[in-house]
């Protein structure tokens, strides 16, 4: 899957930030990022996640809708149940389509724990970089197949199977199938990697 990675996104975000003379410390406070995590992705040193990439540009104002999709939540004001419609539900597509990641998680618990609903095309993979030391993604086949590695392990996951594995390693799902698959990915980051490091 095409990423963004680190050199290309730290300094962006830097620039937005200094452009609205914001520091750290408010940026963090605006997005819900860590002050930490917040300086290891602007000195390249974090691959972050989308879900903190859709924080951060929230908390800037940066028109990330060609990356992320729109996303806006609709709520009544008497009401404190939050209504997140598909249409508004940020959406991350690989650069060849064949992969699809709907953002389900709110942008408060990014770095904590981010939860996605995953469709991959047949022959379709999604490679990922390493996460913050200690986290874990938990994946359950909804339909289809999935073949899910992390570092030197593959498993074949098989719909209703869910499977966790550690992600401080090279990791991708990918789909061996000639359908469509469909699958929940949960990822939890580790007490030690919390608010330091996603991607």
């Amino acid at each position: 899957m095409s990423e963004l990675n680190p050199p290309q996104i730290g300094p962006l975000l830097q620039r937005q930030r200094k452009e609205r003379a914001l520091t750290l410390q408010q940026l963090s406070a605006l997005s819900g990022v860590s002050k930490s995590m917040l300086s290891q992705i602007e000195r390249g040193e974090a691959n972050p996640t989308f879900a903190v990439l859709w924080s951060l540009t929230r908390g800037l104002g940066i028109d990330f809708v060609a990356l992320l999709g729109e996303g806006q939540a609709t709520a009544g004001a008497d009401s404190f149940i939050e209504v997140l419609s598909p249409e508004h539900t940020p959406t991350i597509r690989s650069a060849d389509n064949s992969c699809r990641l709907r953002i389900l998680s709110p942008p408060n618990l990014s770095g904590a724990i981010e939860w996605y609903d995953v469709e991959v095309a047949p022959g379709g993979c999604l490679d990922s970089a390493p996460h913050a030391p200690g986290a874990v993604e938990h994946f359950t086949a909804l339909s289809g197949e999935f073949v899910i590695a992390s570092g030197a392990s593959r498993h074949l996951l098989k719909q209703g199977e869910t499977v966790r594995y550690p992600v401080d390693v090279p990791h991708s799902i990918s789909n061996p199938s000639e359908k469509p698959s469909r699958g929940l990915m949960v990822l939890l980051y580790g007490k030690s990697s919390k608010g330091r490091n996603a991607s």
